[in-house]
């Protein structure tokens, strides 16, 4: 009997500990992905899908995540990572889902292009307000990312909705207004080949026509672009910088350069913090694949998102010379309709250059067809010639030099100034 007794004790006291440990053990993650319907004016019938972490605030931050061409919102939240970093940081996410063939969004009928003037972008801004009112989503933390069709739709909501969203993040996308069609086609090739190039006031102009009136703050924009995108080509990555400055009254002179991964190039226009008016970052050797690992954590950054909830990314700077601290001499051979142009750069300063990237404007009707000892892109307007791997280092008093051949159209002027990581270079 006695050991009976002991065998029940036993067992009573396990049973105990079982009992203690599912009252004290934490609560499995329950947050899943949910489609959400009846959620307001939605012209196009827009899909909605929503993921609302555990434990948010009673006032927490909103992202809306736009989806590529062919893809949906859950394709866009399984493939991408911002809902492990809405996990991470206690934000929600609005996944919208085109409905038209092709999944692409409206980007480009005059709808689209203007303040409640209605198609997807009305759509979008209803499922916001859906959010803003059933979980008291705070409107001055509200944001907006997307990818290729979604960068392009990031575009079309920063611009003719400043008074929705606060900043955004475009990958792979083009300008404000870019691919404006008004045959009732949603594809427009002359933009998407990068062939589209207005001066900053007429691209600026553009997005303040989408919202006359409207005399209120304007929302930050980061934008991203691989050099070797084939499908919305590389230029369109400084038409975009072109606009945003223009739209925050901002010089298209970086404030800052630096490089916060391996052949990306990052410049900050209007402040030299992490979240400046406008930020732009260019992948060298990428193409149309965005975003991937670890970009998504830099555009939450870039919100602000990450307050609070562990470390920004690790930025490894480039050195900037001072104002006048190099010196730039290219000299030209031109012939019928082409020419070569052999550029020298100068460090005339202190500091040893670790990386350079020189930007000048070619005249017009000038296209680089070929370079040497530079990578340089794009190959006409204001372009950026790169070092390569072994010409990166400038002493003081040292010098590296490339070369590039190039076409014409009569006009043979050299470029009248030049910028060194982003700051004023002399002309020899």
């Amino acid at each position: 009997m006695k050991l009976k007794a002991r065998i029940a004790s036993a067992l009573m006291a396990a049973a105990a500990l079982v009992i203690t440990a599912l009252v004290t053990a934490p609560p499995a993650a329950s947050a899943q992905l949910t489609e959400v319907t009846g959620f307001g004016a939605n012209p196009t019938g827009l899909r909605m899908h929503l993921y609302v972490p555990d434990g948010v605030g009673a006032r927490p931050p909103l992202l809306v995540a736009v989806h590529y061409c062919t893809g949906s919102g859950p394709a866009f939240h399984a493939g991408t990572e911002f809902a492990a970093l809405a996990d991470r940081y206690k934000f929600i996410v609005v996944y919208p889902s085109a409905t038209r063939s092709g999944s692409c969004f409206d980007v480009s009928s005059p709808q689209a292009l203007t303040h409640n003037g209605g198609s997807d972008p009305v759509g979008i801004v209803s499922m916001v307000r859906y959010v803003q009112q059933r979980h008291n989503a705070d409107p001055e933390r509200t944001y907006v990312t997307g990818a290729s069709s979604g960068g392009m739709m990031t575009n079309v909501l920063i611009g003719a909705y400043p008074d929705v969203f606060r900043a955004g993040a475009s990958f792979m996308g083009v300008p404000f207004g870019c691919f404006a069609t008004t045959d009732g086609s949603s594809w427009n090739s002359t933009c998407a080949n990068g062939r589209l190039v207005k001066t900053a006031q007429q691209w600026g102009d553009q997005v303040r026509a989408a919202y006359p009136g409207y005399s209120g703050p304007r929302p930050r924009m980061q934008i991203w672009h691989g050099t070797e995108d084939a499908t919305l080509r590389y230029p369109n990555f400084q038409e975009q910088i072109k606009q945003w400055t223009n739209v925050h009254g901002l010089s298209q002179t970086p404030s800052l350069t630096d490089q916060p991964g391996s052949g990306w190039t990052r410049t900050r226009y209007g402040g030299t913090g992490a979240r400046p008016p406008v930020e732009a970052i260019s992948l060298q050797g990428v193409g149309h694949d965005l975003p991937q690992s670890g970009m998504a954590a830099m555009a939450v950054d870039f919100f602000g998102l990450s307050e609070g909830g562990g470390p920004g990314p690790t930025i490894t700077p480039t050195v900037t010379p001072p104002p006048g601290d190099c010196r730039v001499t290219y000299t030209m051979n031109t012939w019928n309709t082409g020419y070569t142009a052999a550029v020298t750069v100068a460090n005339t300063g202190g500091a040893q250059l670790t990386s350079w990237s020189l930007a000048f404007t070619l005249p017009a009707g000038q296209t680089i067809t070929s370079a040497w000892n530079a990578a340089i892109s794009p190959g006409s307007g204001q372009v950026t010639a790169r070092n390569v791997a072994y010409n990166g280092t400038i002493a003081p008093g040292a010098s590296a030099s490339f070369g590039f051949q190039a076409t014409h159209g009569g006009d043979t002027a050299k470029p009248s100034a030049f910028t060194l990581n982003g700051t004023p270079c002399t002309p020899a």
